[in-house]
């Protein structure tokens, strides 16, 4: 796992924190990458990420061009869904991509969690074959 996407809606974002933190020892090494406003709020609790520009400024299109570009492995995209934005289409592209270049989505907590460690256990089913072979 190379390239991890995560977006937090500003309600959001407290939570996508705690998720991190909650598996630093997983995500070392990873390259985290994330919109604008979601990457400030995660560096200023500790975590490092590589920043995009903010959501509504053209930072959900500029994901969606790296998933069509096969440069993300995984999309955590913590979402609000009280919340409708100016910027909804974008969103819409951003997941519909997802679907149409099989990248991992999440759009809350637990379904984070279980796509992690379904990926920690493909890792480890994959090195075990490896040694095997």
């Amino acid at each position: 796992m190379k390239n991890i996407v995560i977006i937090a809606h500003d309600v959001k974002k407290p939570e996508m924190v705690q998720f991190l933190n909650d598996r630093k020892d997983w995500i070392f090494g990873v390259n985290l990458i994330a919109t604008g406003r979601t990457a400030e709020y995660v560096e200023s609790q500790g975590i490092k990420v590589q920043h995009l520009s903010p959501g509504k400024s053209g930072g959900y299109i500029e994901i969606t061009e790296m998933i069509k570009k096969k440069e993300v492995d995984i999309v955590v995209f913590l979402r609000d869904p009280l919340i409708k934005q100016g910027h909804h289409e974008d969103i819409q592209k951003l997941l519909e991509a997802c679907n149409m270049y099989n990248i991992p989505l999440a759009t809350n907590y637990a379904s984070a969690e279980l796509m992690i460690l379904g990926q920690i256990k493909k890792e480890d089913y994959e090195r075990r074959k490896s040694m095997d072979n």
